[in-house]
């Protein structure tokens, strides 16, 4: 017996280790892919109203829910000095017809709890079944009898305005205007909005957009979900039946190419402690073509799956270079393009630069592993299926059928067309789509720290300088006036403002300002006594919603309710804002200047002063060459998303006491959005007590 259990356990023992080898082995491979999941896309009606309106239905029965996705095909159009008509005309669309007002459309669309939006290129909107008439009363309404009412179009404007000076100063927006502009060349696409082209529009020239673009016969409607075929036909007569039909006039362009060689554009954007890099030129290549499929995998691979495609792999998570980049290789009616890009530290521009162009080359001669293929598929097959789930994409790709005459079963094939595309296809591909040779380099950052860097990725060896408007100009900066030092720049503006012995005087100030955020009325009290005492105070709708107390060593701030005590290093970030003049301690107090040289800015030309504190905190002081006075400061802050950068502007200067102060102040950085100050009122040596610049025990 003693035996057979022997026996028994040793069969057992060796069983168990049989089975621990076998997951071993399992474990060493990756499980073999399976077959491409079938994606229900449903089968697409399409049939034509007498006045050319195609509409496209598409059944899904799943849920009790419908979209309409109404698409104007509106081809390239140039409008040169009023750039920017066609994107506000889409969205005065919704903002006043005939029958209702904006707040009365908006009311119709929140009632039934229903999507709808508009855009230059058409409206989509979407909703429960049993409301679908509702919304579409609403949606024929806006399409059909638009107003583009003068006040909301004024509204509009004074919002683009805003947009427009927020935008100047972020590096990513400014590097994506001028890689449009570089890799677009005279195309329509590549027109870029300014503020004088906005100022330019008006409300009727929206309407003619409107007029001559906004037709049913070059315009597709795609309705998805819970509907018949035959109630579509219905409803799509009923309510876009009466939009008559026009003849549309198409200019045509010359489709732009990539350089010759690469060409590295440069913005300066002193202060910045990053570069933004936009590697990019334009790509011939359409909706529908061969290589659209195995295009799209070797993006994916290369920078759209996240975190582990090549780029980040490599810039991100190899070099700790930037927390993220990534591409985009785009495909167009027209003309598409390429961009890789991302933001990175000031010192490692050019060798992030390098590995950019590393993997484009790497994807261009190497042959793609195969189980790294095999996981860029699968990424694309997971996202693809999500992203059906939306009505907006069923919507959006049943119209792409129609519209580019794809096949029928095209996106119902597309996961299996991706899990065929071979590692000689993305190679293949790669030569014809990466051309690092050919790229406009895009580089938004720091000059004095970075350009010098950049001419070896050049053709020519020579970087080019643009300004935050896409402008063409010199790198060359104007000579400095022989003699001239940063102490002198600095002495002429305290003479500008008043003279040194005036400010020396000045022992309290109490500035009450206001602004609007986000259409909320907010007032600003900002009170500074020496020795660099200061207290502020922020009110909203009569409450005060933020304190911050100084007393020259301690700081208190108060925001909602919440009070936090700051000292020593902490405090110290106040203590600048805390001071008066703080030029007047600039001669003295561990201050180090350098005069950098002689910037344009928009208002004229400026000194630019780097002033370092004892602390090590730098910024940079723009001076006006004519006036002396301060006309720019930018900082360096950390802030809860790491180190911002905090560009202040001040303007309208007005005498107060014999002392000149900026009566508007322009902050951007520090918030989401420029903050634009008004000055209301200036007090000065009002007596303010000590008292109130106390912080608790």
């Amino acid at each position: 017996m003693r035996n057979t259990n022997l026996i028994i356990a040793i069969f057992f023992l060796s069983a168990i280790q049989g089975l621990r080898a076998q997951e071993e082995d399992f474990r060493k491979k990756a499980p073999a892919p399976g077959p491409a999941p079938e994606i229900q896309f449903g089968e697409y009606e399409q049939f034509p109203l007498d006045n050319g309106l195609q509409v496209v239905v598409v059944e899904n029965h799943k849920l009790p829910r419908i979209a309409f996705n109404l698409l104007v095909d509106v081809p390239p159009v140039e409008e040169g000095k009023y750039a920017g008509t066609a994107e506000m005309a889409g969205e005065m669309l919704g903002r006043g017809t005939e029958n209702r007002s904006k707040a009365e459309i908006d009311a119709a669309v929140d009632f039934i709890g229903a999507a709808f939006n508009t855009s230059e290129t058409g409206m989509f909107g979407s909703c429960l079944t049993k409301h679908k008439d509702s919304l579409l009363e609403v949606m024929a309404d806006v399409l059909l009898h638009p107003t583009f009412p003068e006040e909301e179009f004024e509204k509009l404007k004074k919002q683009r305005l805003s947009n427009l000076s927020y935008e100047k100063d972020d590096p990513n927006t400014i590097a994506d205007n001028l890689a449009q502009m570089l890799r677009f060349g005279g195309h329509p696409y590549g027109e870029v909005p300014d503020e004088e082209t906005i100022e330019a529009i008006t409300a009727e020239r929206c309407k003619a957009y409107y007029e001559n673009y906004f037709l049913p016969n070059t315009s597709y409607l795609a309705i998805i979900g819970d509907i018949k075929l035959e109630e579509a036909k219905e409803i799509a007569k009923k309510y876009f039946g009466s939009w008559e039909k026009g003849t549309l006039s198409k200019e045509f362009f010359a489709l732009p190419e990539p350089p010759s060689e690469p060409v590295v554009a440069f913005v300066d954007k002193a202060g910045a402690v990053q570069s933004v890099i936009d590697i990019t030129y334009p790509v011939n290549l359409k909706p529908g073509a061969e290589d659209v499929i195995p295009s799209s995998v070797l993006n994916t691979l290369l920078g759209s799956s996240g975190l582990n495609s090549r780029l980040n792999l490599n810039i991100r998570e190899d070099k700790g270079y930037s927390y993220g980049v990534g591409s985009t290789l785009s495909y167009d009616k027209y003309i598409g393009y390429f961009s890789a890009g991302g933001s990175v530290r000031n010192e490692v521009t050019d060798s992030a630069i390098v590995e950019f162009l590393h993997e484009m080359n790497r994807l261009r001669e190497e042959p793609v592993p195969e189980e790294e293929l095999q996981s860029t598929k699968n990424f694309i097959t997971g996202t693809f299926a999500r992203a059906m789930e939306r009505p907006e994409t069923v919507a959006r790709l049943a119209l792409n059928m129609v519209r580019y005459k794809l096949p029928k079963n095209y996106y119902a094939d597309y996961l299996r067309n991706v899990n065929a595309v071979t590692a000689e296809q993305l190679q293949e591909v790669a030569q014809k789509y990466l051309l690092p040779g050919q790229a406009y380099i895009v580089v938004v950052g720091n000059k004095a720290e970075v350009a010098d860097k950049l001419g070896r990725f050049s053709g020519s060896g020579e970087v080019r300088f643009f300004d935050v408007n896409g402008n063409l100009i010199s790198g060359e900066e104007e000579a400095l006036p022989e003699g001239l030092t940063a102490l002198d720049v600095v002495e002429n503006y305290l003479s500008a403002i008043g003279g040194r012995e005036a400010l020396e005087a000045v022992e309290d100030m109490t500035f009450k300002m206001s602004t609007t955020v986000q259409g909320m009325a907010m007032q600003m009290k900002m009170q500074r006594k020496v020795p660099d005492k200061m207290l502020m105070q922020v009110e909203m709708n009569g409450m005060v919603v933020n304190e911050t107390r100084f007393d020259g060593e301690r700081a208190e701030v108060s925001a909602m309710g919440q009070e936090q005590k700051l000292e020593g290093e902490e405090a110290k970030s106040i203590k600048q804002q805390a001071m008066l003049f703080p030029e007047l301690h600039f001669a003295g107090g561990g201050y180090e200047l350098t005069l950098d040289g002689i910037e344009n800015l928009e208002g004229g030309k400026a000194y630019r002063v780097e002033v370092t504190d004892s602390d090590g905190n730098r910024a940079t002081q723009y001076y006006d060459v004519q006036t002396g006075l301060k006309v720019k400061s930018i900082t360096t802050q950390d802030g809860p998303q790491g180190t911002v950068t905090v560009t202040s502007e001040m303007g309208d200067y007005r005498e107060v006491n014999g002392i000149r102060v900026p009566y508007e102040l322009t902050t951007s950085g520090a918030a989401p959005f420029p903050i634009t100050l008004k000055v209301e009122s200036v007090e000065i040596n009002s007596g303010l007590s000590d008292d109130i610049f106390k912080v608790k025990e």
